[in-house]
């Protein structure tokens, strides 16, 4: 599975333009994370977004303003692991995925209610840059830890998604990749 998230700060093209590029990608989902706007801002860019994917049988994930999320109907959830741990109505939601970056933090968010897991950074990327990638073994070792699905981020790109799968994961979530096509 290929997930795309967003950073608009990454787009190569106007952010509508880049989230249509996405699309013809065929990610098996996208997640809307623009963690620097404001509530009101991500809900108005989410009912765009949210309409985009819809259109193209992409499911979209909303991101972080979980209230956002239930009043437009959406059914699937990312989050900080520090957001999911303050409680949310878990039973609104029935894909709820947290950012983890150790075994304890996936303990945490699996027994907070997460149905899937983001653990990162694997392989090196400018967006963590001078910070050392956590590497497959981490990987590995994390997936053998919890019984819901993980997900690799960080430097990943279309061939490493086969390490990642031979490492227990179900898959990768892109940044950098898919904003820059």
């Amino acid at each position: 599975m290929i997930i795309a998230v967003t950073n608009r700060k990454l787009a190569r093209h106007s952010f509508l333009e880049q989230i249509q590029r996405v699309i013809q990608e065929k990610p098996d989902g996208i997640i809307l994370r623009e963690k620097d706007l404001a509530e009101q801002q991500y809900k108005e860019l989410a009912k765009v977004v949210m309409k985009l994917c819809e259109n193209a049988s992409i499911p979209c994930i909303l991101h972080n303003y979980w209230k956002v999320a239930i009043e437009l109907g959406a059914d699937s959830i990312h989050l900080p692991l520090t957001v999911l741990l303050n409680g949310i109505p878990v039973e609104k939601f029935k894909q709820i995925g947290a950012s983890v970056h150790s075994i304890e933090e996936a303990k945490l968010a699996e027994q907070a209610g997460a149905t899937y897991l983001i653990a990162g950074h694997i392989f090196a990327t400018d967006c963590k840059k001078g910070i050392p990638p956590r590497g497959i073994e981490f990987f590995q070792n994390l997936c053998g830890q919890v019984s819901v699905p993980v997900f690799g981020i960080g430097g990943m790109t279309l061939e490493k998604e086969e390490i990642i799968m031979r490492a227990n994961g179900v898959g990768i979530c892109m940044m950098s990749e898919f904003m820059k096509i």
